[in-house]
């Protein structure tokens, strides 16, 4: 199997954000379904998991949609409130 990476040189681990998201990666994905055999298999979970994440995954904060769906809510709101104002 490959090896995990040690150390935080590089890494994301000075924002607390960042932080949280990694600590749900690793909780869902990494440590659920591994032990992992190739890195190819763990990037095509990760992109698998990346899109669940931002595409698919409902929010009660924001009305149960899933984030990319907020995102693009805002900014055609932003758009037509500069569309309005000009």
């Amino acid at each position: 199997g490959i090896e995990p990476s040690v150390g935080s040189r590089g890494d994301s681990y000075d924002n607390a954000l960042a932080e949280t998201i990694n600590g749900l990666y690793k909780a869902e994905l990494i440590h659920r379904r591994g032990p992992w055999k190739t890195k190819a298999s763990v990037e095509l979970a990760t992109l698998e998991w990346v899109s669940w994440f931002n595409h698919h995954r409902l929010l009660e904060p924001i009305g149960y949609i899933p984030p990319a769906e907020a995102e693009e809510n805002y900014y055609r709101q932003l758009s037509e409130k500069v569309t309005v104002e000009i």
